[in-house]
């Protein structure tokens, strides 16, 4: 009788122990391998620092864990110098190891995330953009309910993603980014002639509709459809992590 009083008791202990909690989902970050654009004059084709450093601490300074991935895993190489909190968020949270060791699609659990950021660089249009890896991950990301966000060129890393019942992630919805009007006048890629396509061409073949400073009242202006958030300028990426935050929690 003893031994099935103790018996019940566990049982009972073990029913009503609480569950042990699952951690709080995490942010995924999606850089580039490239380094140049693939001419003898080497033109750089590396990730911004600015645009992905300042998101990277909007999440960290909210409390997420944020991972990056890229094509081929490991190192990924910037652009620009540190400067101000992008020096400290390279020193105190993580971000220069981060960046040293950055995951390859297959190590990656879309699961795991709750949201999706690929800033801008000229990077991403030579790798990201074409890796159909990536690409699932991303749109499992948003399928499963969750946030895509994009700063700069970074919109190339989603213009091509397309979902599981064969439409592309953009089609019908909003998305800033660069204009062909700016890629073909400037001396950054050879006025656009070195790169593999051009941003505001792609978004609107795959059924987006491009905004960008020639149709945006406020080129920095941040823009939000369904879920997915985009900014065309570069000083307006932070605010991109912040609205995709914003979002998460008011869902």
């Amino acid at each position: 009788m003893k031994f099935i009083y103790l018996l019940m008791l566990s049982i009972v202990i073990v029913i009503s122990a609480p569950a042990e909690a699952k951690p709080e989902r995490k942010v995924l970050i999606v850089v580039s391998n490239a380094v140049d654009m693939g001419d003898p004059e080497k033109h750089d084709a590396r990730n911004d620092l600015f645009e992905v450093a300042p998101p990277y601490h909007v999440f960290k300074s909210h409390g997420y864990e944020v991972d990056f991935v890229s094509p081929k895993g490991g190192q990924v190489h910037f652009s620009r110098d540190p400067l101000g909190i992008i020096s400290y968020t390279i020193k105190y949270e993580g971000f220069g190891n981060k960046v040293k060791n950055s995951l390859k699609p297959s190590d990656v659990d879309p699961s795991d995330y709750w949201g999706v950021f690929s800033g801008g660089g000229y990077g991403v249009m030579f790798d990201v953009a074409s890796d159909e890896e990536i690409q699932s991950i991303i749109a499992e990301i948003y399928e499963a309910n969750g946030i895509v966000g994009v700063g700069g060129h970074g919109s190339a890393s989603i213009a091509n993603v397309k979902l599981s019942n064969g439409s592309y992630l953009v089609n019908g919805k909003k998305v800033a980014g660069f204009p062909n009007s700016t890629e073909t006048s400037k001396p950054w890629a050879k006025q656009g002639t070195l790169l593999p396509f051009l941003i505001e061409d792609q978004l609107n073949k795959h059924g987006a509709i491009a905004l960008n400073k020639e149709t945006l009242a406020d080129k920095s202006a941040v823009v939000i459809d369904q879920r997915i958030v985009s900014t065309m300028f570069l000083p307006s990426a932070a605010l991109v992590a912040k609205e995709m935050i914003i979002l998460k929690e008011s869902h």
